[in-house]
């Protein structure tokens, strides 16, 4: 069964969106997705700059077009959106959930758990609300709790993004099909972000 490695950031419009179909997909193409949450804003130090940071570079920076754009994603995939609220400074947070979670075989179902707490229940999202959701899907709460801030869990972060940053994502959601890279960026004025997760899907079939 091929594997593709997907990088993702909890608080990304557009890593929510693609993170609705890979069920869909796994199971049309028989393939799997290696799930990498990474706090994005580390991979972005990493790079050195910010497309997010001072005024829009270009018209798909600006926030009220990108979130009129996920809401059109969302109504196209008939899948619920609602604009966040503010995310949590600590922008690791989601990530380090996540992979505490992951610890206890949850990973999957955290992000999820997580994705809907930002995109569908708006929900403000701190480490009580982390444990929250750790509780809903049955974890042991304790042991998330000792997990989310170890230093095991804070270098498998690290670890994610820098193998990001260094296979040259620049952005999320990212995508590696073997050694293609698929990044969500707007192609054309008619091809937008979460279509690269069907082009991937496309390429795993061509292949």
């Amino acid at each position: 069964m091929e594997e593709v490695e997907f990088f993702f950031g909890l608080g990304s419009r557009y890593s929510y969106l693609a993170f609705t179909q890979i069920a869909r997909i796994e199971a049309a193409y028989s393939c799997t997705f290696d799930l990498q949450p990474i706090g994005s804003g580390e991979l972005l130090n990493l790079r050195g700059a910010s497309p997010f940071q001072g005024a829009p570079l270009s018209g798909q920076y600006e926030w009220d077009y990108r979130r009129r754009d996920a809401e059109a994603w969302a109504e196209y995939y008939g899948v619920p959106f609602v604009e966040p609220k503010p995310l949590p400074e600590d922008h690791r947070l989601m990530a380090r959930a996540c992979h505490a979670a992951g610890m206890q075989g949850a990973l999957r179902r955290y992000c999820e758990a997580m994705f809907q707490a930002v995109f569908v229940s708006n929900e403000d999202i701190d480490e009580q609300t982390c444990t929250a959701i750790a509780s809903r899907i049955k974890l042991d709460v304790r042991l998330f709790g000792e997990a989310i801030s170890s230093s095991s869990v804070n270098e498998r972060v690290t670890e994610s993004a820098r193998r990001a940053f260094e296979r040259g994502a620049f952005g999320v959601p990212t995508f590696f099909l073997g050694d293609r890279m698929f990044w969500a960026t707007i192609v054309s004025c008619c091809w937008s972000t979460t279509s690269r997760i069907e082009f991937v899907a496309d390429v795993r079939d061509w292949r």
